[in-house]
């Protein structure tokens, strides 16, 4: 954990900018594919996966390994081609997982958060799940487990693998030529998270394609075909919290309704998207029949609610960082109040980017939280050793930004003319 938390304070950062250069580059050219709160939507959702991720917040039934432990064949010694080895099996697993989450009910909670952006950006590609407590899927590294590739090297390869799906995240980069047969491209991840029939659950691939054309999943982007991008059941909000649990929630309450035992059990593992019949009748839930002619999730933001809203990530990537680079000082069970303030944080300012009312409620209980664990320990998990007067600061943005979430909610959504498309 306190390794992961040190690679992310120098990834975030560097995210951060090649974010915020996509934006700066649509602008000059002419085509702007980042809408302004769709993008700090994206931003917080990225806080909330690493947040859970340094906290170590899941569990696996059977750990990697306990599988090379167990029936490893050989042990191949830590080359060159061992990283090699491990970076085309956690690949091939990728797919795997990513084919399964597209297809069943049950798991495509944990990945419906990544698709929600009614944009394809960069931005997007930090859209991940918290989701997940239980590693279901270890078994598909059995190949690299018999070949006894050591954990380390996996535990190495992995965030690896996982920040090269970052770049193709775009639409400023049109089709690259020969490495279109090998790599996943631009391209090909814009038909992937396209809602168009053409495109829907294709090209599942992370890092080489080829596993799309060996088991039938691949198509290419067509040019009378533009991408249409989201999901054909729109969660309707910024708040990255409320959007990783939406669809369970749906799950949970159509298997409550439904009359058959049968429907109430195999609803979870049926088609993504699949409801019983007699539920979804007495119970319909809005689905994008036309996928060319639907409204976009856009509620008017005036430049002032935007403006706060900015300040509000660029304050939670200051928690974060701090949480990331002291976590070994902090310990536990502290940095778990740390990370439950975090996701009170993120939920609060969501809730003012959406302009529900409660917005205020979730600000009162952050702020009141924030300022008991002051007062509780007298400090904010040590940080005053390097900033004495921060405890004091603290309290007085936590008034502050109390203050303001009430003028928005009492005053200010009155006066919101909608910016956010310019933005």
């Amino acid at each position: 954990m306190e390794t992961y938390g040190k690679i992310l304070l120098i990834a975030m950062p560097a995210f951060l900018a090649l974010v915020l250069f996509e934006k700066w580059y649509g602008w000059l050219k002419g085509f702007d594919t980042v809408r302004g709160i769709d993008m700090l939507s994206s931003l917080s959702s990225g806080v909330t996966n690493v947040t859970k991720d340094v906290l170590g917040i899941s569990v696996s039934i059977i750990t990697y390994e306990w599988l090379v432990q167990h029936i490893a064949v050989v042990h191949v010694q830590s080359t060159v081609w061992t990283y090699v080895i491990a970076f085309v099996v956690l690949d091939f697993a990728g797919y795997w997982i990513h084919r399964i989450d597209h297809k069943l009910n049950f798991f495509w909670n944990a990945h419906i958060v990544h698709h929600s952006s009614e944009e394809f950006n960069l931005a997007c590609a930090l859209r991940q799940s918290i989701s997940v407590f239980v590693n279901l899927f270890v078994f598909l590294l059995i190949p690299a487990a018999l070949l006894g590739v050591p954990a380390t090297v996996i535990a190495i390869v992995a965030p690896i693998h996982l920040f090269a799906q970052f770049w193709y995240h775009t639409r400023h980069i049109n089709k690259m030529g020969v490495l279109e047969y090998v790599l996943v491209t631009p391209s090909h991840h814009r038909v992937h998270h396209a809602i168009n029939p053409e495109y829907i659950d294709k090209n599942l691939s992370q890092v080489f394609i080829i596993w799309d054309k060996l088991f039938g999943t691949f198509q290419e982007e067509l040019p009378n075909v533009p991408p249409v991008y989201g999901i054909t059941r729109p969660v309707s909000t910024w708040n990255p919290i409320k959007i990783n649990f939406q669809h369970m929630w749906l799950l949970i309450k159509d298997a409550w309704r439904a009359k058959s035992i049968k429907d109430k059990l195999r609803i979870w593992f049926m088609p993504t998207g699949w409801r019983p019949a007699d539920v979804a009748e007495k119970y319909p839930v809005y689905k994008i029949a036309d996928v060319y002619n639907f409204e976009k999730y856009n509620p008017p933001a005036s430049p002032g609610l935007y403006v706060w809203a900015w300040i509000q990530v660029a304050i939670t990537l200051l928690f974060v960082s701090y949480l990331f680079g002291n976590i070994a000082g902090i310990g536990k069970p502290q940095m778990f109040f740390y990370g439950a303030f975090v996701f009170l944080h993120i939920y609060a300012y969501s809730e003012l980017m959406d302009q529900h009312k409660s917005a205020f409620l979730w600000e009162l209980v952050k702020c009141v939280f924030g300022a008991t664990i002051i007062l509780f320990y007298g400090d904010w998990f040590g940080a005053s050793l390097f900033i004495p007067w921060l405890n004091i600061l603290l309290l007085g943005y936590f008034i502050s930004s109390l203050a303001v979430t009430a003028w928005f909610v009492l005053v200010g959504f009155k006066k919101s003319p909608s910016v956010t498309a310019a933005l």
